[in-house]
């Protein structure tokens, strides 16, 4: 490792203090440690997402509507549309667990378009001002970014799963089909049989789902993430004396602007594939093999 990466202003250093999370530990030794900081941005974006739709549906009107009131009506649209068509059961959850799965996930995906350092400095700048370490100021805003969050979306929708698969089937039908299915056999002896593999298959199903779900989102937010870091390094403790501050500038803004556009793209796409993944999941869940 070189000596300019190893200095508290070097590209090291720049990546660890980004990629660290404000983290308080909870319990003796350090049991457990707590992000701080995708707690407080998960439960604004959620405020925000509730406020602005309780706030749409008391100002909803039967003329022309405004903006905001028109993109509501849009999502809102185009989400139950996709629930009639995925899920075949009748559920008066479906549609509003959608649409909050999408525009939650969206909203938290969407803080990546934040430029990188702006808040992280002004949390230094806070803890400098305060008299604290700003060294030790960490912050990271997007809360997909984080295994904790996407893991326990995906756990929430598996535990969904298990609820609709009782409430469509009942306990007993529920059970049966852990041991009957996909291999379906004639016969008690059969069903017998057969009935190890077909637990083991639903074991290795219901884990694959929420592995799936956390790991695809995760992935690809904190690979934007990172991207936007290796954007900002390229122009990391220049000086406009510098020559290479006059190169490199103008690539980085093309190269920020050409992953922004990609990376919109990317947020939208994630928030459709979670929602639709747990409307079909839900949907498969309710219907008999």
């Amino acid at each position: 490792m070189s000596a300019e990466t190893t200095t508290s202003g070097g590209s090291t250093e720049y990546i660890n203090h980004h990629l660290h999370f404000w983290q308080v530990s909870v319990g003796d030794g350090a049991f457990m440690k707590l992000n701080v900081d995708t707690l407080i941005f998960t439960a604004v974006l959620s405020l925000l997402f509730v406020f602005f739709f309780i706030r749409s549906a008391r100002k909803a009107t039967a003329g022309v509507p405004g903006k905001f009131q028109t993109v509501v009506e849009m999502v809102v649209t185009f989400v139950d549309g996709l629930v009639r068509e995925t899920f075949h059961g009748r559920s008066k959850l479906i549609a509003p667990l959608s649409i909050t799965i999408f525009c939650l996930v969206f909203l938290m995906n969407f803080m990546d378009m934040v430029p990188v350092d702006f808040l992280p400095w002004a949390w230094k700048a806070g803890h400098a001002a305060a008299g604290a370490d700003p060294e030790h100021a960490y912050l990271r805003v997007v809360p997909t970014a984080d295994l904790n969050t996407t893991f326990g979306l995906s756990l929430a929708v598996f535990l969904l799963i298990q609820v609709f698969g009782i409430k469509h089937k009942g306990v007993g039908g529920f059970t049966r089909e852990i041991f009957t299915a996909p291999f379906h056999a004639h016969g008690t002896v059969a069903k017998i049989a057969l009935a190890p593999a077909n637990f083991l298959l639903r074991i290795i199903e219901e884990g694959v789902r929420p592995l799936s779900l956390s790991l695809r989102l995760f992935g690809n937010m904190y690979a934007g993430e990172l991207i936007f870091i290796l954007i900002a390094l390229m122009t990391l403790n220049s000086s406009l004396a510098h020559l290479s501050t006059w190169v490199m500038g103008p690539l980085q803004w093309v190269v920020g602007f050409i992953w922004t556009a990609f990376h919109i793209l990317i947020i939208v796409l994630q928030a459709f594939i979670f929602m639709m993944l747990t409307i079909v999941y839900l949907s498969m869940s309710a219907e008999s093999h």
